[in-house]
């Protein structure tokens, strides 16, 4: 099954009208891979798609989060970003050249998830622990974080 036929799939599997301008968006969402902006999204897909608005580019990525196929990521200069990657994981976030990176640690997660079960927080559920870790990478690269 190649990409399109695999966003033409999720997109039905999770109640959504497969339209050209949806597919187009989730396919820059795959293809940009570094936590885009919706005016980052618009301009990659207005390339295929000139009279795509900005309107419609953020109608669609809300609604893939209301389906929760993606998710939103703030940046410290109060930039909204999204991510399609779904799965447990954390934000390193580089503040000299503003790019998000995925960062996975289960022994992370464990520790911090055990830490708020003793420490037993009144009249709140932890569900999920999403950290944006703030910092600056070496010359821009993360090889040596993971």
């Amino acid at each position: 099954m190649n990409q399109i036929e695999k966003i033409r799939d999720k997109l039905a599997n999770n109640g959504l009208k497969v339209t050209p301008q949806r597919m187009a968006v989730y396919e820059a969402l795959l293809n940009i891979n570094d936590h885009p902006s919706a005016e980052r999204i618009k301009e990659y897909v207005s390339k295929k798609n000139p009279s795509i608005s900005l309107g419609t580019v953020y109608k669609t990525l809300e609604a893939f989060v209301d389906k929760g196929l993606i998710t939103r990521v703030k940046t410290e200069n109060d930039v909204m970003r999204y991510d399609p990657i779904i799965e447990k994981h954390h934000h390193l976030y580089d503040q000299k050249t503003d790019r998000i990176y995925d960062y996975y640690d289960d022994e992370l997660n464990q520790l911090i998830f055990n830490h708020l079960k003793k420490k037993k927080i009144k009249n709140f559920k932890v569900e999920d622990i999403k950290l944006h870790i703030i910092g600056e990478t070496n010359e821009g690269k993360t090889e040596s974080i993971y």
